[in-house]
């Protein structure tokens, strides 16, 4: 039987981000994967969306070229060929991620990992069947795309993310159920593309976890471009017909029925957790999270979990964090726990969305007095230049304190911009701080600056 001092079962950016790391911290390490290296993130998530939305923006570009003096008689898209060069940028990254386990040492084991009690690891692949002995065991098998009975994939004609990516044909039309960052950024991409989509969402506004005002200007820019969009929409059944689907939707009380050729279901993702040992070693779950310490050690000692098996927000940079403070507190290292009201999060869609700490809504109940700031992208010089405009950058403050209670974004390449937020909050930065900061000119990023200007009552170019 092999001997590790750390097993990682699950590859995504949780899983080999941990391993390598414990690699470096001189631990002998396996990573054990039932399918690609690199996880449903870089193989089906992440990375593989980007491409199709960077060809998505390409084509945009193209149907408006005459806006920035540029004649083009013809042009077209190639579904399949956007669809392949997507494909082939996450078979790459998988290669990438194949690398850095041969450079870090990391012995790879093909197959699904199961736990089992004394800190044993059984991994199955095809017919054969292998242990391996190990000092701790990390769980990082993530997520999927979770099921509702009203909405039955089959894969063809009713499917997840992993099939709305790889499509063999672009479709006509596309209902897309769910308006969480795989959703409209899906909505997005087809109707980029050409398709005719129909965003459904049950709640009463898109993007829900996201300030209502970021909410408002996505639905602003959705409608304009032309998608359908439902909110406080339920669907209540899908029917499957030779030559499309029909959806029975309740909205606002009154029943629609809508068609369509193909459905997205994006309603959230759930853990997997099941079939990998949980049970038979004692484990402690609630409903479908893994429950850890602040250093991801779970009820039974040698056994840990991270990333979307437990509570956490379900992202990537969210995973490679705590598994990194996990092995470093194997290791014996100080370490401190994750502050999970300081992680960003950023949808691709367009115009890009990107937020941290919290919005205006949860500030007030909260009980701070805030300063609000807001500043428009159609006053930015930068972004008038680039021909897009839409958007704005609001950040939320504490007026006793000046403390950066929150900064929600939408606009061109604001995910690229969110970090200054981040790092403000981690250094305990206040809004006299930022306002002294000087920002390069033309930027975007000189919105910021903008942004909490107004907010003080100092905004220059408002």
């Amino acid at each position: 039987m092999s001997q590790y001092d750390i097993i990682v079962i699950g590859s995504g950016p949780g899983g080999y981000v941990t391993a390598i790391r414990a690699s470096q911290l001189g631990f002998k390490t396996a990573l054990v994967e039932k399918e690609s290296l690199g996880g449903v993130c870089l193989n089906w998530g992440c990375i593989p969306t980007k491409a199709l939305l960077k060809s998505a923006q390409v084509f945009d570009y193209l149907k408006h070229s005459k806006d920035y003096g540029i004649n083009i008689k013809e042009y077209d898209k190639d579904f399949n060929a956007v669809v392949n060069r997507s494909r082939n940028i996450a078979n790459d990254m998988s290669k990438g991620v194949n690398f850095l386990m041969k450079k870090n040492k990391i012995d790879v084991i093909e197959g699904f990992g199961k736990i089992m009690p004394n800190k044993i690891v059984r991994v199955t692949n095809g017919k054969k069947t292998q242990e391996l002995e190990g000092k701790n065991i990390i769980i990082a098998t993530g997520a999927r795309s979770r099921d509702i009975p009203a909405i039955p994939k089959d894969g063809i004609k009713i499917f997840g993310y992993r099939e709305a990516m790889t499509l063999k044909k672009q479709p006509k039309s596309i209902i897309i159920v769910g308006s969480g960052a795989i959703g409209v950024e899906f909505a997005y991409f087809y109707n980029s593309m050409g398709s005719k989509v129909t965003l459904i969402e049950y709640l009463d506004r898109l993007v829900p976890v996201e300030d209502d005002d970021i909410s408002k200007q996505l639905q602003k820019s959705f409608e304009k471009n032309g998608i359908d969009v439902m909110t406080n929409s339920e669907v209540i059944s899908v029917e499957k017909k030779s030559t499309g689907i029909n959806v029975r939707v309740m909205n606002k009380k009154k029943e629609q029925k809508i068609r369509a050729d193909v459905l997205l279901s994006a309603v959230g993702v759930k853990s997997n957790i099941e079939g990998i040992g949980l049970e038979e070693v004692g484990i402690a779950v609630d409903k479908d999270k893994i429950i850890v310490n602040d250093f991801y050690e779970t009820n039974i000692p040698g056994y840990y979990a991270i990333g979307d098996v437990t509570k956490g927000q379900a992202l990537a940079h969210v995973a490679s964090a705590e598994g990194i403070v996990c092995v470093e507190k194997i290791a014996g290292k100080e370490v401190e726990p994750i502050d999970y009201n300081n992680i960003p999060g950023c949808t691709y869609c367009s115009p890009e969305i990107a937020s941290v700490g919290l919005t205006e809504n949860q500030a007030k109940e909260k009980g701070y007095e805030v300063r609000i700031g807001k500043f428009p992208f159609s006053a930015s010089g930068k972004a008038k230049a680039s021909g897009n405009d839409e958007g704005f950058i609001k950040v939320i403050f504490d007026k006793k304190y000046g403390e950066w209670l929150g900064c929600h974004m939408i606009g061109l390449g604001v995910t690229d911009m969110i970090a200054e937020a981040v790092l403000g909050r981690k250094l305990e930065t206040t809004g006299e701080e930022v306002l002294k900061t000087i920002h390069p000119h033309p930027t975007m990023s000189e919105a910021v600056v903008e942004a909490v200007a107004d907010a003080y009552g100092e905004v220059i170019h408002l």
